[in-house]
């Protein structure tokens, strides 16, 4: 790949003086017709590709979002259907992306060492069988302002329709008015091919409503989702603007803003500035335009500057976008709630899928890797996402500092390290991995990722204190009732316990690729949490961690903290903490990932099934009572109108739904065992999951006082049947022999 970069310009945006994005473009003669041509985009931080007018780019935000300092992104595309013998034209046009994030400066991207310019490396080669023709960017491209003002990936997007030039990516357009192309420096980021899936629309909403507020016209999509809105205006004068404000909540006929941008006082730009587009129309009876070079995360969207006549159903339709994901594992059953709630995570985890685990896709968008974490166990069983998992996991790694320590958020300019983070957070370069392996049989990504994994280690041995336990970063954030940083948990439990749980993966991970010595320090490390736990965290004569809390108990019952004999005491200190609570959690995120998994293990799905689906708070049942179509960042009686309605770490009941309600559990991509829980106010519940050898599914129903179920599984998986004499048992890949056998 060609490394030498041009830029527009050397001016870059800021706030109060916005450049816009440039085009670039350059006319090129071809003399023969090609069998193989093929073109390598950097564009940095975004970019839009066009060959001889017409536009090619894979996807999105493409190439991808990261540091490029640490990778530079690139694309290759197949240009044979494109090119002709004689003249031909490659033209990209250009977003800041990562390369300016004026919206990032909350988590200091301003003052990242490659802040500037966007810039472009291109490499085009072309074959006739004997002849090679070869075009890279140079000083000869020729660079022009777009109808672009101004972009930024949190911000928004400005466009001046009245500025866009016809043809401009065409053969035959005459370019020798646009200025020449500038030399750029090359960051010194790895070059990267980028491999993964691209951001697509994955589907389009309609307005349910429209109606009059204060300063415009609301559309209300009746779904809480991310992406971007296409305009079809119609009858607009020159010069007319629009400007639009995207939110998740209204009050009244309102918009209300808080949930989707930081507080005023702290960050006054942010507020003024964050989830905004600007229209300025050109004048024609219809006109359509879409952003370019940004999302935003919302179900409400205002528009200051329509007339009532173009105040239509059909002004504007939702382009929900997301990395474009194979489903491979999905849920329904009887009960209408839990199918709501199902749909709430898928739409939670597709909000925030771009390219990697985001938190929020209006206030942040940062790659937080515990959000990440929390979620890969169920973002496993519903997506094929290993291939973006272990593009994620590569810019892990090149985000571990000399002392082994990792950031809160990946990509990252040097924010994360001193708060943020921590064993709870940081195991995200243990759970990625291993999900992989466990669910897709890949120990590739455990090699590729074993040094970062040893090298944490050896880091978080360090941090201990002199009683041998860990306390480092975040705990169990987003506790039900609780401000995020107060976790009733003790610090020291929730990050002790979780060291001793990624050593233990380590060590498995290690043993599967032939690291033994590796895996010996890991397990070491692992025994060593957990002797330290018992001495130092657990009354081991009335079975209870420190702090009595569900999730210490929880989290200690699923990790293995108790030994055999003391698991029904600890079990039944558990169920005391959740009748002190109404039968109700009582959790943040941490003890939500092993709340439910433990109450099934321990013979109590039913109770674990009303504490989801019940209407009264705290419950994920409640969030449908108050009109949620996402997970929300926090439970909160008033449902916390001032954070993101829009997260998925609390999405692990998807998992739970598979495993307990329909009763397929994937232990790993050999092992399946069919046990459901035959909950007693569900009468149907079906789930499948794709392994690698192919679908195993199930699906039970209660007939005429009875249970049926049906199932499925390659031959070549190790499956289990644990159902009882009562249930009424039957494979499915069994009875289509039998037809074929029949017929």
């Amino acid at each position: 790949m060609e490394k030498r970069f041009i830029k527009a310009t050397a001016e870059y945006s800021s706030l109060n003086r916005h450049i816009p994005a440039p085009y670039i473009r350059k006319n090129f003669e071809l003399p023969f017709v090609p069998d193989r041509a093929t073109v390598k985009v950097c564009g940095l931080g975004f970019y839009l590709l066009y060959v001889n007018g017409k536009e090619i780019t894979k996807g999105y935000l493409a190439p991808y979002i990261s540091n490029p300092d640490d990778y530079c992104y690139y694309d290759t595309y197949d240009l044979l259907p494109y090119l002709k013998k004689g003249k031909n034209a490659i033209g990209l046009l250009l977003g800041n992306g990562f390369m300016n994030s004026l919206g990032g400066y909350v988590w200091d991207v301003d003052k990242s060492a490659w802040r500037g310019a966007p810039r472009l490396a291109l490499e085009l080669e072309a074959w006739d069988g004997e002849t090679e023709f070869r075009l890279t960017a140079d000083r000869s491209f020729r660079v022009n302002t777009s109808p672009i003002c101004f972009d930024d990936l949190h911000y928004g997007e400005y466009y001046d329709a009245r500025r866009e030039i016809a043809g401009w990516s065409e053969p035959t357009f005459d370019d020798r008015k646009w200025k020449h192309a500038l030399e750029a420096g090359t960051p010194r980021g790895e070059f990267r091919e980028c491999r993964i899936e691209p951001i697509r629309v994955i589907r389009t909403v309609k307005p349910e409503r429209v109606f009059k507020s204060r300063d415009g016209y609301i559309y209300d999509f009746g779904v809480n989702s991310a992406g971007i809105c296409k305009l079809h205006l119609a009858n607009a004068k020159a010069g007319q603007q629009l400007t639009f404000r995207y939110v998740e909540q209204i009050r009244g006929e309102e918009l209300y803003v808080n949930s989707v941008v930081f507080p005023e006082e702290r960050y006054p730009d942010y507020f003024k500035n964050n989830q905004k587009d600007i229209y300025i129309a050109k004048g024609e009876p219809i006109e359509e335009w879409k952003p370019h070079f940004t999302y935003h995360g919302f179900r409400y969207v205002q528009i200051e500057g329509l007339t009532e006549e173009q105040a239509t159903d059909d002004l504007l339709e939702f382009l929900v976008l997301s990395s474009d994901l194979q489903t491979v594992g999905g849920f329904s059953c009887s009960d209408e709630t839990a199918n709501t709630l199902f749909r709430m995570v898928w739409n939670s985890d597709r909000s925030n899928f771009f390219y990697y685990p985001t938190d929020c896709p209006h206030r942040e968008k940062n790659g937080w890797t515990g959000d990440g974490a929390f979620s890969c166990f169920h973002m496993m069983m519903l997506y094929q996402c290993e291939a973006s998992f272990g593009e994620w996991l590569a810019n892990i790694r090149k985000s571990q500092d000399d002392r082994g320590a990792l950031p809160g958020i990946v990509p990252t300019a040097g924010w994360g390290y001193d708060w943020g983070n921590g064993p709870a957070w940081d195991s995200v370069a243990f759970y990625l991995p291993y999900v992989v392996w466990k669910y897709r049989g890949n120990t590739e990504i455990i090699r590729e990722n074993a040094h970062m994994m040893f090298r944490y280690l050896q880091y978080i041995r360090t941090r201990r204190v002199e009683n041998g336990t860990i306390a480092v970063g975040l705990g169990d954030w987003a506790s039900v009732g609780r401000r995020f940083s107060r976790f009733e948990t003790p610090l020291e439990v929730t990050d002790s316990i979780l060291v001793m749980d990624i050593a233990k993966k380590a060590a498995e991970m290690f043993a599967a690729i032939g690291y033994g010595l590796e895996a010996e320090f890991a397990e070491s490390v692992s025994a060593e949490m957990r002797e330290t736990i018992r001495r130092e965290l657990l009354d081991t004569e009335t079975a209870t961690l420190k702090g009595r809390t569900q999730t210490a108990q929880a989290m200690g019952l699923y990790y293995g903290v108790f030994n055999e004999d003391e698991k029904q005491k600890a079990f039944a200190v558990l169920l005391d903490l959740i009748h002190e609570k109404n039968n109700s959690f009582d959790c943040g995120v941490l003890g939500m990932l092993s709340l439910f998994h433990v109450l099934s293990a321990f013979g109590e799905s039913e109770l674990a099934w009303n504490m989801i689906t019940k209407k009264e708070f705290p419950s994920y049942g409640h969030l449908i009572e108050i009109g949620e179509t996402t997970l929300p960042e926090r439970f909160m009686p008033d449902g916390a109108p001032n954070d993101s309605h829009n997260h998925h770490f609390f999405g692990d009941i998807a998992r739970w739904f598979i495993r307990e309600v329909a009763g397929l559990r994937v232990e790993d991509c050999q092992t399946v065992i069919i046990r459901p829980s035959f909950l007693s106010e569900v009468d149907f519940a079906e789930a499948f999951y794709d392994l690698p050898a192919g679908r195993v599914s199930v699906e039970w129903k209660r007939e005429n006082g009875m249970i049926r179920l049906n199932y499925r599984c390659p031959e070549t998986v190790h499956l289990a049947l644990e159902v009882d004499d009562s249930v009424i048992c039957r494979r499915e890949d069994e009875q289509e022999a039998e037809k074929e056998e029949s017929a």
